[in-house]
């Protein structure tokens, strides 16, 4: 459904990106793990327009939509959690939602999708009418998936959904995330710091280090990689 072919970016003469090269099937949760400044959010940022490319493609859904617009993007089905949630501070948590459905124009599906983030989040029905700047970390970055499932998206790239969140709201998250891709068939591309409860939620993963892929296998097996398990996994 995803596939990056030796994405290159930089930040002036900065390079970020080395040529990294990943896949994502249809349905999978795929996770990318690195330490700070590896270059995991440039990767998302790239692939949803954010930041321009300066060599490489990104094909999605067969398309390539290497350095489209990233409004473009999102209409193709392509949503973009960011690390730090951005929710829009001054507006209600409804509004919020709103926002995240601007590209489209189906009323009564709009209704429906808002009914299934309630569903999924009952925290936020019963925050509508709150300011988005008001809620704790573990609500703002609720409504910033919320937001991002209003576009009804079949891809999902979900940016640190754990940093800044109290403990017991992070085992929330990822359950709701295994949720989302369980029952919505939502493919899911996750960066995480938290590498461990990534990979228990993951089936792939891919170890990222100063802008180059280090290692590509599935989760389980790089848990048990002692590499990987004393750089990333605390043991």
């Amino acid at each position: 459904m995803l596939e990056v072919k030796d994405l290159q970016v930089s930040y002036g003469a900065i390079k970020a990106l080395h040529g990294v090269s990943l896949t994502v099937q249809q349905g999978e949760i795929v996770t990318l793990i690195g330490a700070n400044g590896a270059g995991k959010s440039t990767t998302l940022r790239a692939i949803s327009g954010l930041v321009r490319a300066g060599g490489g493609s990104v094909t999605y859904d067969g398309q390539p939509i290497t350095n489209l617009p990233a409004h473009e993007i999102v209409k193709r089905g392509l949503s973009h959690v960011p690390e730090g949630r951005m929710v829009f501070a001054n507006l209600t948590v409804l509004e919020n939602l709103k926002m995240g459905a601007y590209l489209r124009g189906d009323h009564a599906g709009i209704r429906t999708t808002m009914d299934y983030v309630f569903g999924v989040f009952p925290r936020l029905k019963e925050r509508t009418k709150q300011v988005a700047g008001t809620l704790s970390g573990g609500e703002q970055q609720m409504l910033a998936i919320g937001r991002a499932l209003m576009s009804q998206p079949k891809f999902l790239m979900l940016d640190e959904p754990s940093l800044g969140i109290a403990p017991l709201l992070v085992k929330t998250i990822f359950e709701k995330i295994v949720e989302i891709n369980r029952q919505q068939g939502i493919t899911i591309l996750l960066v995480e710091q938290n590498a461990n409860r990534a990979l228990e939620i993951s089936a792939r993963g891919y170890v990222l280090e100063t802008g180059r892929i280090l290692l590509e296998d599935s989760s389980a097996k790089l848990r048990a990689n002692p590499q990987v398990k004393s750089a990333y996994l605390g043991g």
